[in-house]
Parts: C-alpha cells; structure tokens; sequence
C-alpha cells in the first residue's frame, strides 16, 4: 500500500481495528501453514493479533478474557486446543532479505498461561521475530468480523482474508498460484485433496460460494491447463456494485439455516466470464471490441484492464481522435505494463 514515489509506505500498525473490522498484516495471510490449523484456529489466532495490536511490536504480554475467544460455544475447552495447536505451528512467509527472495520459518504464538476459571484470562507473548515481521509490515487485510464469524471453513476464511488483503490494488485483478502453493496457503493437509478434482469439489468451490454470498467482493478461482494437467489456478476478484453489498448484507442477518442452499442458488447465477465494462467508463468513450479486450487480458495477467483503460482514457484526453483506438489502447497497455509492474 505505497502511497507514492516520494512516500513513504503506510505501515500496517497505522490502520486500527474498529467495531466492525480488524487489521490482520498481509504477511500472515497467504502463509503456508507446516501445521495445518482448523477454522477455530484461525478464528482465534485473529481476535488474539486484534486483541495486542496496540502494543503488539513490542516485546510485552498480552491478555484477553477467555469468553471472548470461545465464540458461541458455550465452554472453554475447545480454546487450550487451539491455543496448543497456535504454539506449535510453523509457518512459511515469503520474504526479502538482503535484497534477495528468502523463506522465513517463525511461529504463531509465544509462551502463554491461562487460568482455570470458565470466565478466566489468556496470557499470552507474540514471538519476537514475529513482531518484526509485524512492524515492517506494510500490506494487510481488513476483515469483517460479521464475515469472519459467518464463514463455515478454514478454506472459505483464507480465501476471504486473502481477496481482503488485495481487494484494494490499484492494477491487479488477478493472481496466479500453482497447485502447491494454494493448498499450503489454505493449510490442506498432506496426503489429502491430491488431485485437481478433488481439491476443487471439497475446498476450492465451496469456499468460492461462500465468499462471494458474504463478503463484498466476487471472486473465481479459475483452474490452468499446462497441457492436459491443471497445473495453477488464477485468483480473480472484483468488488460487486451497491445491489450486491446488499445482498451480502442481508445474508449475514438471515439465519444460517438454509444459508448454504441461498449460497449455491446465487452461486448458479454469477456470470464466470470476465466481469463486465463498468458503468463510469461509458462517459469517457465507448467500448471497445471484445476481442481487444481478450487480448489485454492474455497479454497482460493480473492487471485490472478497466482501471489500465481509465488511464488511456485520462491521458489521451485533448490529443485528438485517434485513427486506432483498439491498438492505440493496447500500445498504452504495453508501456503502462512495463512502468507499472505487478510484484
């Protein structure tokens, strides 16, 4: 999230927590877990991170009441397992040392000492590498707390954190990932989910239905061919209009009961093919072909190819009408690709 240049970049222990959304670094989001964790583990490791954010740099313990982390369950006996399973867990974080691409290994979670009592406290120590990581940390992902607690799977929550995290992306629309590292980021267990179709029916689609009825973004999960094998699949997400927040909106108050049938009813009715031409672009020029609107995209993966033409748009205004417009766009494409690349 640079905000130019000749700034510097806003820095995640700037954005705060409020009563809808928490702040979660970008860094421990698309981690691939040695120790795959369950959906309450998640849960719980973000109200923890929410919980130390204020001091959660410094080399100090936390404490937080035990009732908070529980959710509805209606006993404690659930948070020590997690808890456990949060201390021995290694993750895998993509990093920049000494200028070059290096794999940072570090735990989750500290030492800690909890109290007996039902209505006890969690004493607890982020590691210190970890709070490094954590203030150097310049991407994150805001996330509901109403999505976060509505969300049925660990799958369905790391994809949501992770169309979170990148949902704000001045260019990018897309990401491509292999098959390895998408189910390490979403923690499939070794041995399972081995094939494409498997991992497909189980993880992949049923956390896609279920993010796209909760959260305020669409996205796909589209698979890539080397040859005969799906060897990758390719993120795509876009924010849905006003009428589909709405929507997203309305589910989270409905009762759960029912709620998967309503996800999979819509899921049926979402267009898979490239989201269409906004509505804004109309006033700066008429659309053009479709096919130069595939080649954009073939050429340049990953790039929002409606905001690249809303640049085109703005930058050839006033010089004249163009004999071209299609290849005019696509050569504006081709220099704004190499001054703008996607990291």
């Amino acid at each position: 999230m640079s905000e130019g240049p000749s700034q510097k970049p806003y820095r995640t222990l700037s954005a705060r927590p409020n009563a809808e959304s928490i702040v979660k670094p970008g860094e421990l989001v698309d981690v691939v877990e040695v120790t795959p964790l369950t959906l309450a583990d998640r849960r719980i490791y973000n109200l923890l991170l929410e919980n130390a954010w204020d001091a959660i740099d410094r080399p100090v313990t936390h404490v937080i009441s035990k009732s908070l982390l529980r959710g509805s369950h209606n006993a404690n006996d659930r948070i020590g397992v997690s808890i456990e399973r949060l201390m021995s867990a290694i993750v895998k974080i993509e990093v920049i040392w000494d200028g070059e691409p290096a794999v940072e290994r570090v735990q989750l979670l500290g030492g800690n000492i909890e109290t007996r009592r039902s209505d006890g406290l969690l004493e607890y120590e982020i590691p210190a590498r970890l709070r490094k990581i954590i203030g150097n940390s310049t991407i994150f992902a805001r996330l509901q707390r109403e999505v976060m607690f509505a969300l049925t799977s660990k799958y369905a929550l790391t994809l949501y954190e992770m169309v979170q995290k990148r949902g704000n992306l001045r260019w990018r629309a897309s990401e491509r990932f292999s098959l390895d590292e998408i189910r390490g980021i979403l923690g499939v267990p070794k041995g399972k989910l081995t094939s494409w179709s498997n991992l497909k029916l189980r993880a992949l689609d049923p956390a896609t239905t279920e993010v796209n009825a909760l959260s305020d973004y669409i996205v796909e999960l589209a698979a890539i061919k080397t040859g005969r094998r799906v060897t990758h699949v390719e993120l795509r997400w876009w924010k849905k209009d006003g009428e589909g927040q709405g929507a997203a909106g309305r589910e989270l108050e409905y009762s759960k009961v029912g709620r998967k049938a309503r996800a999979e009813e819509r899921a049926e009715t979402v267009v898979t093919a490239p989201r269409p031409r906004p509505a804004w672009l109309d006033a700066r020029g008429a659309a053009l072909r479709t096919e130069t609107y595939e080649t954009a995209r073939m050429r340049h993966p990953g790039y929002d190819i409606y905001h690249v033409e809303g640049e085109w748009r703005s930058w050839s205004k006033g010089k004249g009408d163009v004999a071209d417009p299609d290849s005019a766009f696509l050569a504006f494409f081709r220099t704004f690709a190499a001054r703008n690349p996607l990291q």
